[in-house]
């Protein structure tokens, strides 16, 4: 019977060394698959690759800034290297900013686009070819409700989250008839280090203590709380496994309630 298992199965994943990323990477050598963890810093996703060689599965942490297509093509060379070909890929390497549209800084829109959208692109059209080689292969972008929805002081977060759903509808379209799904999963505000950040904006803005402005977070979500990590990563499992292979063009959300749609 099918499981969700991922014997045999190489997956890499961006932005592998804490918070979503880590989680993902660890489930799925839980499930049995090898794994490449890449980031721009080395320390945490070579922790995370000691995690994952003690479960005895295969792992390798690469370094790479997904925003550079040259590093982006040279790690995707090395991901290939390491595992013998790529079956996942889950493009989770992402950045949160929040201002005002007006007196928006132009470098950090063009850094939440390049880092949350032209990342999906490079490293997605990097690592496809070797996708191609493969059967079941499977593309997971880690969207947002942002992808859905938008909310005041995000208008490069949203606008990047968007590009990413629109991506994975069209990639998927693309792909179908090579046996290959592309979904994206769309969190809540996820209980991580990137979300530690946008209770600082939070408090910024406001002047809302750091528990005033957690608890405003958690309130978006009828089950008033943030999301965890690993409830992320089950379904990325999920989206990985045998079990998922007529689900694709789809953005599914984790989000306690938060969007009705």
């Amino acid at each position: 019977m099918q499981n969700h298992s991922l014997e045999g199965r190489r997956a890499v994943i961006t932005g592998g060394g804490r918070g979503i990323g880590r989680a993902i990477a660890l489930a799925y050598a839980q499930a049995g698959a090898d794994v490449v963890v890449t980031a721009r810093t080395d320390t945490e996703i070579k922790q995370v690759a000691d995690e994952i060689t003690a479960t005895g599965c295969k792992s390798a942490a690469i370094t790479c800034d997904v925003t550079n297509p040259d590093d982006v093509k040279r790690m995707a060379r090395e991901a290939v290297e390491a595992l013998g070909g790529v079956d996942i890929l889950v493009n989770n390497a992402g950045m949160g900013f929040s201002h005002k549209l007006d007196g928006h800084p132009d470098d950090a829109w063009h850094a939440v686009m390049n880092t949350n959208l032209n990342s999906v692109y490079y490293v997605t059209k990097a690592l496809l070819p070797a996708i191609l080689q493969g059967t079941n292969g499977r593309i997971i972008n880690v969207a947002s409700v942002a992808a859905k929805a938008g909310s005041k002081y995000l208008t490069a977060y949203t606008a990047s989250k968007h590009g990413v759903l629109g991506f994975t509808r069209a990639l998927s379209a693309e792909l179908i008839s090579k046996g290959i799904t592309v979904n994206a999963i769309c969190p809540g505000y996820v209980d991580t280090p990137m979300t530690d950040k946008t209770i600082a904006g939070i408090r910024g803005f406001t002047g809302m203590s750091e528990d005033q402005a957690k608890e405003y977070l958690e309130k978006l979500s009828p089950q008033n709380r943030l999301i965890e990590p690993e409830e992320i990563a089950a379904l990325a499992l999920y989206l990985a496994s045998d079990l998922a292979y007529g689900i694709t063009g789809q953005a599914i959300n984790v989000d306690g309630g938060m969007l009705p749609y």
